[in-house]
């Protein structure tokens, strides 16, 4: 939960950002299609989404967010980059299907949400990937989890009590459960990469 500020341009830009989107990049480039349409969930700042439009021009990139001030700057960013395959922000709400693009996505991106926001907001997230992508699209996650096999980090456990004393219904999510979670949704687990500072990546396809 690193301290986020304007910039001059009035977009916003988060340290985390600058420290984990060439390790993501690395996984994104093995992993998604050549080509396709791609959702980025909870797109915050915007830095990743073009950062990764940038690097994957083959992609038509949408980012979305339903923080007014997370998609003013996104525009900003997007505006700086002038990149042919970066759409404008959506305001998209993962609980409000309403709120959600017409399939068929090739992938559905989503970083650092998940232990940010309440259970439910999990839930909403399979089940706008499992109605949205294609059959074997790819849904790619990143952040902190608990895992059953493996020890909690002390700098996981001190920052998933600093999630929980905000907001009780934050914290870090057991990776089984978000995973049970997909299969509900027609999402299989079909890779876990470990990533630096005690995160990780998964990613799930559609059957």
């Amino acid at each position: 939960m690193d301290p986020i500020t304007a910039t001059p341009s009035g977009a916003l830009a988060s340290p985390a950002v600058a420290r984990n989107t060439g390790p993501i990049l690395e996984v994104l480039k093995a992993h998604m299609p050549g080509r396709g349409r791609v959702l980025e969930i909870a797109a915050g700042s915007g830095e990743h989404a073009v950062a990764f439009a940038g690097a994957l021009p083959g992609l038509d990139w949408t980012p979305s967010d339903p923080s007014a001030e997370a998609r003013t700057s996104i525009a900003a960013w997007a505006a700086a980059a002038n990149l042919p395959n970066l759409r404008p922000p959506l305001v998209l709400d993962v609980l409000d299907p309403a709120t959600w693009p017409d399939g068929p996505l090739q992938a559905v991106v989503c970083i650092n949400m998940i232990h940010i926001s309440p259970w439910t907001a999990t839930e909403g997230l399979m089940a706008l990937a499992g109605s949205r992508l294609a059959i074997g699209g790819l849904l790619v996650l990143y952040g902190p989890y608990r895992e059953a096999e493996v020890p909690l980090a002390a700098s996981n456990a001190a920052f998933d009590a600093s999630l929980k004393f905000r907001d009780p219904a934050w914290g870090l999510r057991d990776r089984d459960a978000v995973t049970a979670a997909a299969k509900a949704e027609g999402l299989s687990l079909t890779r876990r990469v470990a990533m630096p500072a005690e995160n990780l990546m998964l990613l799930f396809r559609r059957r």
